[in-house]
């Protein structure tokens, strides 16, 4: 029971009592912790005010809560999941417009809850970083969607905190989809409807091919037609369920490859890598190699795993509380604070690369277009030559996606691992900015000289030969989806006491291969920073001294032979040039930032694929 001398108690059972009755769900269970807000399901959880109860803290708080009532009380999980696009950018923005929705009707009816939704938006504004964004972004549309449609929806303006980030999208987005803005906030007490015209301002940025209904619509459609027409009916709606499974296809490539990494293994293990001759387009999904530990199979003395069972690929944010997490950040930004003006350099440097790729040219003599001045002598010299046009054409640039792989173990503690982690942010700052994707991975063991794998073979009376008998760590920092700013703070964690360990390369480096494949993305770069020498006593110790080593040779040479992943490793510290084709090593951090972008320069250069380069960089 709250004690009723104590304001902050009384204040928490009427915010749970309030959310109860907005929500109108008797049942929900409403905690508070500070690592609120949180809610899934009748659960709820939010982080208490300061017991002081300062009026801005309190009023954060109740926006929260409030957001997380009217969500449970006017959002219907199911028809939104039935209107829900395909794409990634067009989910995000589906799920920012419909928050507006919800919480626009509850701000319409009672003004205390809309000044605490806008207490709740300006804090998380302030969390987020939008008060420091200068330049537009493709990474913000979602956001800067959302709080167009909060003001067309409740005529609020956007939170002082994200103010700038909306205004420098502003004139644009209201050009093109102004519109049908307006024709939503007409229809808010509607969600079916709503999300309708909400697939048809998704299609009108471009952002996902024609509205087209979702799959899980389009198969209601389809039993609907057959259940009313015949057998012609039946025929049509066994096409388009073909047509629906195919298009679905990249979309359940990846749902499958977060499952199939869990383990290291993949259902595509066997596939072999096979294009079609004369065809000079990079593989698709289907088609890219995909393998498990095993590279060799036949081999009698091949690579091989006693246990994967306690094996587990895991979110950093899973490793550490948020109160460390920020601690560890903030050293780590001490750490940058001298590269700040060298991220603008190489942000600037590698925007006019990619952009130098997107050149334009022209087509002449051609039957229609733009008409062709230059061309115009020939027909007054003869009036009987037809006249000429142009047309202006764009030389396609591949989409790509860059993985860092990064060596989590007990050797690389110290300067190289704070190198390590000052190599991803500055990868990850200026990619972003450049439309190109980055995910930053991690790689290491459970624990010390062997864990519960170990403990296995020792109670099966320790067979000879076991292969690995450590358990795998395998760290996501940041997914290849996630802007950089909600990721930000998980990079902290590689500074963290007790997280280095053992470290097993081979499988890693499949594992990041095998997360790259199931991408959509044309061109797929795998990055690897570490000391290049695996090492795990416990398998070390009782099987050949090269062990792990062969493993990592081989899986270098099969991505260097078999994969349309282009591979790059830097050394810190220690030599790689022994294992990877294409390598940089380095003992001087200052040069890191300038050495990761010549090579990854030299890898989006067309051409550079010729001159494979293995070099060597000193103090």
């Amino acid at each position: 029971m709250p004690d009723p001398n104590e304001p902050l108690d009384v204040l928490l059972q009427v915010t749970g009592a309030a959310m109860r009755a907005i929500s109108r769900e008797p049942e929900l269970n409403v905690t508070f912790a500070q690592d609120g807000p949180q809610a899934s399901g009748h659960q709820v959880r939010l982080a208490p005010p300061a017991r002081d109860l300062n009026y801005i803290d309190v009023s954060e708080m109740r926006g929260h809560s409030d957001s997380i009532a009217l969500r449970l009380r006017y959002h219907d999980e199911e028809t939104h999941i039935r209107r829900m696009p395909r794409t990634d950018m067009a989910r995000q923005v589906y799920d920012c417009v419909e928050r507006a929705r919800c919480e626009a009707i509850g701000a319409r009816r009672m003004v205390g809850l809309r000044e605490n939704l806008a207490a709740a938006h300006q804090q998380r504004c302030r969390e987020e970083g939008f008060d420091r964004i200068t330049e537009r972004s493709e990474e913000d549309l979602p956001e800067v969607l959302g709080y167009l449609a909060r003001e067309a929806f409740t005529g609020q303006a956007p939170p002082p905190a994200a103010r700038t980030m909306v205004d420098l999208a502003r004139a644009s987005l209201e050009r093109q989809i102004g519109r049908n803005l307006d024709r939503l906030s007409d229809l808010v007490e509607d969600q079916d409807e709503f999300a309708r015209l909400v697939r048809k301002l998704i299609s009108d940025l471009h952002l996902e091919d024609d509205a087209q209904p979702s799959d899980r619509e389009q198969d209601s459609e389809d039993d609907d037609e057959q259940e009313q027409g015949g057998g012609e009916s039946d025929s049509q709606g066994s096409d388009d369920g073909d047509d629906s499974a195919d298009a679905s296809i990249p979309t359940e490539a990846m749902e499958s490859d977060e499952t199939d990494d869990a383990d290291g293994t993949s259902d595509g293990a066997d596939a072999e890598y096979m294009s079609d001759e004369g065809d000079d387009e990079p593989a698709g999904p289907s088609q890219i190699p995909r393998h498990d530990h095993n590279i060799n199979p036949d081999d009698r003395n091949a690579y091989r795993v006693w246990s994967t069972a306690h094996d587990e690929v895991i979110a950093a944010e899973d490793l550490c509380d948020p109160e460390e997490l920020a601690r560890l950040r903030q050293n780590l930004d001490q750490q940058l604070q001298h590269l700040q003006t060298v991220i603008a350099k190489l942000a600037n440097r590698l925007q006019r690369k990619l952009l130098a790729k997107q050149n334009r040219s022209w087509e002449f003599d051609l039957e229609e277009g733009i008409l062709d001045t230059a061309r115009l002598d020939r027909v007054v010299i003869n009036p009987m030559d037809p006249l000429s046009y142009k047309q202006e054409t764009d030389i396609e640039f591949r989409d790509t996606i860059v993985t860092l792989l990064i060596d989590n173990s007990g050797s690389m503690r110290g300067r190289p691992i704070s190198v390590a982690a000052v190599s991803a942010d500055i990868l990850a700052r200026t990619l972003e900015r450049c439309a190109v994707k980055v995910e930053i991975l991690g790689f290491t063991t459970r624990a010390w000289k062997g864990g519960q794998a170990r403990e296995a073979w020792l109670a099966a009376g320790k067979p000879a030969n076991p292969g690995r008998l450590n358990d795998l760590r395998h760290i996501v920092y940041k997914a290849a989806d996630a802007p950089w700013r909600r990721a930000r703070k998980n990079l902290g964690l590689m500074l963290r006491e007790g997280i280095l360990k053992e470290n097993i390369d081979g499988e890693a480096l499949l594992w990041a291969h095998n997360r790259m494949i199931g991408r959509p993305e044309r061109r797929k770069i795998l990055m690897v920073i570490s000391d290049g020498a695996p090492v795990d006593d416990s398998t070390l110790s009782v099987n050949p001294g090269n062990y792990l080593e062969k493993h990592l040779r081989d899986t270098i040479q099969w991505i260097e032979a078999m994969s349309p992943v282009q591979l790059l490793a830097i050394g810190i510290g220690h030599d790689v040039t022994r294992y990877y084709r294409r390598a940089v090593t380095l003992v001087d951090a200052e040069q890191l930032g300038g050495t990761i972008m010549d090579e990854l320069t030299a890898l989006f250069d067309e051409d550079s694929a010729a001159p494979v380069r293995t070099r060597r960089r000193a103090a």
